[in-house]
């Protein structure tokens, strides 16, 4: 693939991860318009609820009231995501990945930067579980997908140097058709 397809699909990557970070925002908007005079609304009862929550932390609350940090890691993150989309020859798996994990880490950014805190919302109750949100589902199903890439390429690539190794072990024939 050429460097200007390369761009090309860049450039759609960072659109497709604009939509989401849209997506993101408006859900944010809502769960404070709606969820926050309410606290919370039940969707399957013992199961999941829309709560909203402010979170200055991470996942879990991981590096709670370490703003300035948190911002940073991230932004250094995506400026590496970034290269990853505009630089590389990405598979479409590859890309659909590093795709949600830009636009969930943005979003994320964005209320970072303008508010300090992280809205989130999704609460299961069924099981001791974090609160959490639309761009962190991305951010979560993008690594998720960059973990089964690499497990199928690892599992492909040594599947195909097992084969090279079997056939160079193959007795060849002589110019006269015999071992």
């Amino acid at each position: 693939m050429n460097k200007g397809v390369t761009m090309i699909f860049g450039v759609l990557s960072v659109l497709a991860a604009a939509v989401l970070v849209g997506v993101d925002q408006l859900i944010k908007r809502w769960a404070t318009v709606v969820l926050l005079p309410k606290t919370a609304m039940t969707l399957i009862p013992g199961v999941l609820e829309l709560r909203y929550f402010l979170n200055d932390g991470m996942a879990f609350s991981m590096l709670a009231g370490k703003q300035k940090l948190l911002i940073a890691a991230t932004s250094l993150m995506l400026l590496g995501v970034l290269w990853m989309l505009f630089a590389r020859k990405l598979t479409p798996l590859e890309r659909v990945a590093w795709t949600l994990v830009l636009g969930g880490g943005i979003g994320n950014l964005i209320d970072r930067i303008a508010t300090g805190v992280v809205v989130d919302y999704i609460n299961v109750l069924f099981m001791n579980f974090a609160i959490f949100n639309f761009a962190d589902i991305c951010v979560c199903v993008g690594v998720g997908l960059l973990m089964v890439w690499v497990l199928f390429d690892s599992y492909f690539k040594e599947k195909a140097e097992k084969s090279v190794k079997t056939e160079s072990a193959a007795p060849t024939d002589d110019a006269n058709g015999k071992n």
